[in-house]
């Protein structure tokens, strides 16, 4: 039994290679934040993937839109 899709891990893996090359990107930070924390390349490079999933999941579970900044919460408020 399978435990991923591999053609859908192929296409977040090579979208989480295109989004690091932009320099002022959020995914850049976190793939650059993986690194320094002592990860390989494919790695923090595979991290950025599912990050990628869970954004994306997040986003269809909750009906909406992709803003680059992070939502306003209530402790951001007070």
């Amino acid at each position: 039994m399978w435990r991923y899709h591999r053609g859908l891990r192929r296409v977040f893996y090579l979208a989480a290679l295109s989004a690091i090359k932009r320099p002022d990107s959020p995914s850049r930070t976190f793939y650059l934040r993986k690194r320094s924390e002592g990860k390989r390349h494919t790695q923090a490079l595979i991290a950025l993937a599912r990050r990628l999933v869970d954004v994306i999941w997040a986003l269809l579970r909750d009906h909406r839109q992709f803003h680059p900044s992070p939502p306003i919460t209530a402790a951001a408020v007070a």
